[in-house]
């Protein structure tokens, strides 16, 4: 399973399979992990290696880019503290599945949810662009039960089975991590609209219930921890600094033009209740489309790799994103006890491959406070995208990242 690359005398590459290096998590579908779709999600193996092989017992984790939460879901099967951030609000509301205990399903909920009649129409310009008349008549009586009618128990059961549903019954494609419409996607909704979908919706609600509670209950057979945890959702990353100091960084930060989470999850927010206004603030905020403060980058392979940018565009789209994520990792280090570890791939701009890791290597070793331990080198075994020949956008041959890098820093 391991192998290694050596650099002088010193091995500071190892090859690993991730998902075979923790026996402790059965498999990255496992509990409630793979509950939702979410992008760029990392895999629970990835917090796992790290929280087996370097944490201690009374240590804290922290993850400042935490996304669907798989950190503080897997320091919790550890017993350890946690702290997560993340701008997309979807992060407070995911989380709150790990503290769920599993209880019998109300058998009468579904029935509940059908004799409910009081509507939740989203405050969103886009709602018919999105859901055909017909759809949006039956979401909005399920979620004016969830946002009217359920305690907090309930919503935290009905959050998931709804939200798959919603994006199910749209033109929305479920089968992508972006929010895209397909041709697929509209051939589902046809075909949904010649069939009884109200009674298919039903159905699949209680057959997602079902499904939620299997996961629960595999979620505690690996007996998670009731530990202190802070959760901050909606939060800038670039204005925000720890308030306590933490043992160990861990996070996946945005790959180069892989972002637009907020974009990619507006139909879930909107539907969760936020407003149209505040969900563009939130898209304005995200890394590299943003102006960011200049910073000095102590990094060959940064400036080696500019050299070979010539639109302007996307010169800058470089500079925002690298000068986004160091100042980051610069500022949050600062209050960084022991150990970072940065999980990132090799993201292309132009067809061109960016050694992400490397970058970040060479300008947190430059700032002098951290030594590179070792880069874990996980082979991709699959990952649900776009399966096409060709980037759509650009008419150049796409080739999927086939490994990603674990980085391991260790204060000096």
């Amino acid at each position: 399973m391991l192998g290694n690359l050596l650099t002088g005398s010193k091995i500071l590459e190892h090859e690993i399979l991730l998902r075979k290096a923790v026996l402790k998590i059965p498999s990255s579908n496992f509990g409630v992990f793979s509950l939702y779709k979410y992008p760029a999600k990392f895999i629970p193996q990835v917090p796992a290696f790290v929280m087996e092989n370097y944490a201690k017992k009374g240590m804290k984790v922290f993850d400042p880019f935490a996304g669907f939460g798989t950190v503080g879901y897997t320091a919790r099967v550890y017993g350890l503290e946690y702290e997560l951030w993340d701008l997309n609000p979807l992060l407070e509301y995911f989380h709150s599945l790990c503290e769920i205990e599993p209880k019998p399903l109300d058998k009468s909920l579904v029935d509940k949810i059908k004799a409910h009649s009081q509507e939740f129409i989203p405050d969103w310009s886009n709602l018919e662009y999105w859901h055909p008349v017909e759809f949006i008549s039956l979401l909005s009586k399920a979620w004016g039960f969830y946002h009217q009618a359920a305690d907090e128990y309930t919503k935290k059961l009905l959050l998931v089975p709804l939200l798959r549903l919603t994006k199910y019954f749209s033109y929305a494609d479920e089968k992508v991590h972006k929010l895209y419409k397909s041709k697929y996607a509209k051939e589902k909704v046809e075909g949904l609209l010649k069939e009884d979908y109200k009674a298919l919706f039903y159905s699949l609600l209680e057959k997602e219930l079902g499904n939620l509670e299997q996961k629960l209950k595999e979620y505690q057979s690996l007996n998670p921890k009731k530990v202190h945890c802070k959760v901050r959702a909606g939060v800038d990353v670039l204005e925000e600094d720890l308030e306590e100091p933490v043992n160990i960084l861990i996070t996946s930060p945005p790959y180069l033009q892989a972002q637009e989470y907020i974009r990619t999850t507006k139909l879930e927010l909107f539907w969760l209740g936020f407003k149209e206004d505040y969900i563009r603030s939130l898209a304005k905020k995200e890394i590299p489309y943003r102006d960011v403060p200049k910073i000095e980058i102590f990094s060959d392979t940064y400036h080696t790799y500019r050299a070979l940018i010539e639109e302007k565009h996307l010169l800058e789209l470089y500079d925002n994103y690298f000068f986004a994520i160091l100042s980051v990792f610069e500022r949050l280090s600062k209050k960084v006890l022991d150990y970072i570890f940065i999980f990132v791939g090799p993201a292309k701009i132009r067809g061109q491959k960016v050694p992400i890791h490397q970058v970040v290597i060479q300008h947190m070793e430059g700032k002098g406070d951290w030594v590179h331990e070792k880069t874990y080198i996980d082979k991709i075994v699959s990952r649900v995208m776009f399966s096409t020949e060709k980037n759509p956008a650009t008419g150049i041959e796409d080739q999927r990242m086939d490994k990603e890098y674990l980085v391991v820093l260790k204060r000096r």
